[in-house]
């Protein structure tokens, strides 16, 4: 399963500040459908990422009733902030 989709930067705060990627909520509800052939506990998604022709592993996170991307410091494009849009393609594979 695999989605393509502009989305919204924002930093969600903790101990330190992280930036993510929000998922349109239509493929949020997609991705809720298949959670439980999906994900690894905890509600985290394990998902193949591409950024600005950088692909990377990660997962997604559950918050406010849809999913976030985490984009990490090493695979974001110079200059991205909170506010700014990107463009993701994310790859799925359903577990055992």
């Amino acid at each position: 399963m695999e989605f393509e989709f502009s989305a919204a930067v924002i930093e969600w705060r903790g101990p330190a500040p992280f930036v993510f990627a929000v998922v349109p909520a239509a493929a949020s509800e997609t991705i809720a459908e298949m959670a439980s052939a999906l994900t690894y506990g905890w509600g985290c998604i394990p998902v193949e990422v591409w950024l600005d022709g950088t692909r990377f592993t990660t997962s997604l996170f559950p918050k406010d009733g849809g999913y976030v991307v985490p984009l990490k410091a090493a695979v974001r494009p110079k200059g991205l902030a909170p506010g700014d849009n990107v463009t993701l393609r994310l790859a799925f594979t359903i577990q055992g």
